[in-house]
């Protein structure tokens, strides 16, 4: 295992192949789309292979930052080429690999620039993974920023009819976020002065340090906060979304939601607790406010949707809200309870923080594999109006199953991914903040009704002539969507494998942060 952690090339492999898969892209023949297609699908499934090697290598039971590798970048300035993963980051790693792969898999279907289409698709991996693995301020920008590049030009590009609109909202939403977060950024590395006399953008360095305190801490706290509230996106920071979502290719909208939402509840674990813990706890109840809102907005607005795209995306904002309550009880202050001892109280923190951890993961499965359905059948009625299907089930009904599979996982079904994220992040809560653990269960039962009104008014009833020749899901699309099915399974009856990982690094960070 002490070798395996030294492996220092493992991250750097991860994070860069797809950017030399892109910059090949390019190169390739224009005339040869069925090579570009291949070249993209084999770089995406090179690197979800290494992803699968990092997580099998994976120490579980440490809370350390593995695989990191550290060497001067632009030393003048202290910045470093500094990467690692801890079991945050690691499922999430592995998640961006799975889905990317997933995605690119789905998208032979794209016939028009399908160079450029799948350059963009790799160097929006390498952003995704560089901002998932990035120990150092600069570098974290860096990918946070290449990231958004390439949604936007895929969105503005291969998008619906109003992309161009949905392009802007989404670049100019998020780079406003970005702004703050990098004046946040900026006031953290001229506060702090290392023992050599000289300032750092060092992620770990600046987290033990904690060097911004009073109002400068609580004014930074809110600028990250900002720049990741737009990118989950929280309440009232979630109008960009469905525009975005609607309009976005349907392998975009996968890793839309899939991953880019959760660079935004990522970097609040990774970034606002540890960095300002006594701004963390004193703002939590405004984040449980936020996350019980998210639950319950985001419900009832998908329940009024006609629209089955609109419909899935207005769902990630509720099931985003439920992240956001965990983290909220995992930065609420540790308070006395009658008859409850104190470790209890801190193993609930690490209970919700883990609760949310899993959301994410399972979130992304989840998501990913309904605009994926979405997709499929948008590309066969050219249409995503639900009230305008009707008995599909008789004429699809492997489709069907599909569709009906995933749904009962979005809306909790015991015995799949969904329900063990909520049921956690709600159980850990609920000893800190019983009024936002009982209000969020109003979100669990409208997006039942919501999901099952769903089914009911596209798979049952008698069948629509319009659709009697409607083709079944074809052999493609099943095999990018079978990953996803598979682990939906896994994970509801056995949530271990990320479970593990996770659980050391939001038990050290809780306990930590409970010292302010």
């Amino acid at each position: 295992m002490q070798q395996v952690l030294r492996n220092e090339w493992l991250l750097t492999a991860i994070v860069f192949l797809p950017l030399l898969g892109a910059i090949v892209t390019l190169a390739l023949p224009k005339g040869r789309p069925a090579v570009v297609k291949m070249w993209a699908t084999v770089i995406a499934f090179v690197t979800l292979v290494l992803c699968v090697y990092m997580y099998a290598a994976f120490a579980k039971g440490s809370a350390e930052m593995q695989f990191a590798t550290s060497r001067p970048w632009i030393p003048s300035i202290g910045v470093s080429y500094h990467l690692g993963v801890d079991g945050l980051s690691m499922p999430l790693v592995a998640l961006t690999g799975l889905l990317t792969f997933v995605s690119i898999l789905y998208s032979w279907i794209i016939n028009e620039r399908p160079k450029e289409y799948f350059a963009f698709f790799l160097l929006l991996e390498t952003g995704m993974m560089g901002t998932f693995c990035a120990l150092d301020f600069v570098l974290f920008y860096v990918f946070w920023e290449i990231s958004l590049v390439p949604m936007y030009f895929l969105i503005g590009i291969w998008g619906g009819p109003r992309r161009e609109y949905a392009a802007i909202k989404f670049f100019l939403y998020t780079l406003v976020g970005s702004v703050a977060m990098l004046l946040a950024i900026l006031a953290l590395y001229f506060s702090y002065t290392g023992p050599n006399g000289k300032h750092t953008f060092d992620v770990i360095t600046l987290i033990t340090a904690k060097p911004l305190a009073g109002r400068a801490a609580m004014l930074a706290f809110w600028a990250f906060y900002l720049s990741f509230a737009i990118k989950m996106p929280a309440f009232p920071f979630h109008t960009w979304l469905p525009d975005a979502h609607v309009e976005a290719p349907t392998a975009g909208s996968i890793i839309l939601a899939g991953v880019l939402l959760k660079m935004g509840t990522y970097g609040l674990v990774r970034f606002n607790l540890p960095l300002f813990p006594q701004q963390s706890q004193e703002c939590a109840w405004i984040l449980a406010a936020v996350g019980v809102i998210a639950i319950i907005y985001g419900s009832l607005v998908a329940m009024a949707q006609s629209d089955l795209k609109k419909l899935v995306a207005y769902s990630s904002v509720g099931h985003m809200g439920f992240v956001m309550i965990g983290i909220a009880a995992a930065a609420a202050p540790l308070v006395d309870v009658p008859g409850v001892s104190r470790e209890l109280l801190l193993n609930a923190k690490v209970t919700a923080l883990n609760g949310a951890t899993l959301q994410m993961v399972n979130h992304g499965l989840i998501t990913g594999a309904l605009f994926l359905l979405v997709g499929v059948l948008y590309e066969r009625a050219h249409h995503r109006n639900i009230d305008g299907f009707g008995g599909l089930m008789v004429k699809v009904p492997v489709y069907a199953a599909i569709l009906i599979y995933v749904s009962l996982a979005s809306l909790g079904l015991p015995g799949l991914c969904g329900f063990v994220g909520e049921f956690l992040a709600l159980l850990g809560t609920f000893a800190i903040f019983k009024l936002a653990a009982g209000l969020s269960v109003i979100g669990i039962v409208v997006t039942a009704a919501y999901f099952l009104w769903m089914l009911q008014r596209v798979l049952l009833g008698p069948l629509n002539e319009r659709y009697k020749d409607l083709m079944e899901i074809n052999a493609l699309e099943k095999w990018a969507v079978a990953p996803l099915l598979i682990l939906i399974f896994i994970l509801g009856v056995y949530p271990a494998p990320v479970l593990d990982p996770v659980n050391a690094a939001m038990d050290h960070l809780v306990r930590n942060l409970m010292l302010f």
